[in-house]
């Protein structure tokens, strides 16, 4: 078999894919890129990110629709299943893949749809469905193989009823009850989901409070609210087994205590997509959650050989997975960069309220003794969440007391995904640009949630002594 020739070749088309393989067709390298899917988009498109938010915008339109005083007592007429609810995140995605494929097409990238494997430090042979094995040989591999929801051995994965973040997409109807193992992002973005749509839901967190990453007053916020709704959160449990008696999922605690359900989604962490590229034929090897170590530059300890996304781990977001994609290419188009992951990246948490923020929290500035104080803004006294009925939540603004500087962003409610990167366009500037008056002296659009900024900012200036 006689190797195909190309400049770069990149396994993988999800969001650290894409990034790489466009920034390197756009230098004037000759590029491939290599798929197990037959479609392009990885797991970002496919079954993370585009599906999961996608169903979260469905059901809280049901949602909006059962709770609005003009149309709620029509809601009993609405035979809206959760399989019903994926049909518009199956639009998305089609959507979706459909032009990231035209990205390629336009671009000149050659898609491989198979399953690589290292052959050499330059070779990779992919193996189709169909068809024989192709070589490809490549001055410079970028490895973006994504990665895939934790399985611990001695759970049954095959069983309808034991879902993880993937398979719980194929579920074929609306479990009563649900529980849910693991309390990170997806745990929680999917117990706002399901309760939703009327089903009880347990939460089982193996730590002490949820999301120990954002700031405290952000977090209690969340369990308050996911309490206020209905779900039950048991925080410091550990799963000791899990097993399908009849048409219910037992799980056995260590603490003692058993928790039954429909349902189980175990969605306890992620694991990197290696274990099929044969690494040991390259002189890689992947850590225990199959995740490869890089530099600065997103290069293994083969040089010409480079990894992005969530196969590296943190923070496996698909914003910060592009970059890298991006940045990695760029490096192997110059032989060197200058390019860096910015050091706040923003966390968008689609519960239900939707969380977002970026830069420090309470408690890292009040470790580090740097002095500061709090600028609040209660969605509840905004004339727009009050118009929308998106009364629950905040806007809260970290600052330093005697410079001003915005040091961190937090947003817990409506639309705070999008909010956040208004103060994060602040934050970013240098000198008296970065600062708490810009907001004070600026004329936002009335109503509009944006204006939070002015209100917190005003109290903010209130608060200093």
């Amino acid at each position: 078999m006689s190797p195909e020739s190309f400049d770069v070749v990149v396994i993988g088309t999800g969001p650290g894919g894409e990034g790489a393989a466009m920034r390197a067709v756009k230098g004037g390298k000759r590029v491939a890129v290599v798929d197990s899917r037959d479609r392009v988009g990885g797991s970002c498109t496919h079954s993370g990110t585009i599906p999961s938010k996608a169903l979260r915008h469905s059901v809280g339109q049901l949602l909006a629709f059962r709770q609005s005083p003009l149309f709620g007592h029509m809601a009993h007429q609405l035979d809206l299943s959760f399989p019903k609810l994926l049909t518009a995140a199956s639009s998305v995605i089609d959507k979706q893949s459909t032009m990231r494929r035209d990205f390629y097409f336009r671009n000149q990238v050659e898609f491989v749809h198979g399953t690589a494997h290292f052959v050499d430090a330059h070779t990779v042979e992919v193996v189709g469905p169909t068809g024989p094995a192709r070589q490809l040989r490549a001055e410079h591999i970028v490895i973006a193989t994504g990665s895939r929801p934790y399985r611990p051995p001695g759970i049954d994965f095959g069983h309808p009823r034991v879902c993880d973040s993937d398979t719980i997409l194929n579920l074929t109807e609306t479990p009563g009850t649900l529980a849910i193992v693991g309390a990170g992002v997806i745990g929680c973005e999917y117990a706002s989901i399901f309760r939703n749509l009327g089903v009880k839901v347990q939460l089982i967190n193996g730590r002490s409070e949820l999301l120990s990453f954002l700031d405290d007053e952000i977090v209690d916020a969340l369990a308050y609210h996911l309490r206020d709704r209905g779900v039950t959160i048991r925080h410091n449990e550990t799963v000791d087994s899990v097993e399908v008696v009849g048409e219910k999922v037992v799980l056995s605690l260590k603490s003692g205590k058993r928790v039954r359900a429909d349902v189980l989604l175990y969605a306890a962490g992620r694991s990197g997509n290696t274990e099929a590229l044969n690494l040991p034929a390259i002189g890689l090897v992947a850590n225990s959650r199959g995740q490869l170590d890089v530099d600065q530059h997103f290069r293994t300890t083969q040089p010409h050989i480079y990894a992005v996304g969530d196969v590296i781990g943190y923070p496996s977001l698909a914003s910060a997975s592009y970059d890298q994609g991006r940045f990695a290419a760029g490096h192997l188009l110059e032989g060197h960069s200058d390019e860096r992951l910015i050091r706040d990246i923003p966390t968008g948490i689609y519960t239900d309220p939707e969380i977002s923020s970026v830069g420090r929290t309470e408690e890292e500035l009040t470790r580090d003794q740097v002095p500061y104080e709090v600028g609040h803004s209660l969605f509840r006294h905004l004339a727009r969440a009050q118009i929308t009925g998106q009364r629950v939540g905040m806007l809260k603004l970290l600052f330093h007391r005697e410079t001003l500087q915005l040091l961190g962003i937090h947003c817990f409610g409506y639309q705070a995904a999008e909010i956040v990167h208004i103060g994060q366009a602040i934050m970013t500037q240098k000198g008296e640009a970065n600062s708490l008056l810009y907001f004070v002296n600026t004329t936002f659009n009335y109503p509009t949630m944006a204006e939070a900024y002015r209100v917190a900012a005003l109290n903010g200036l209130n608060r200093l002594c």
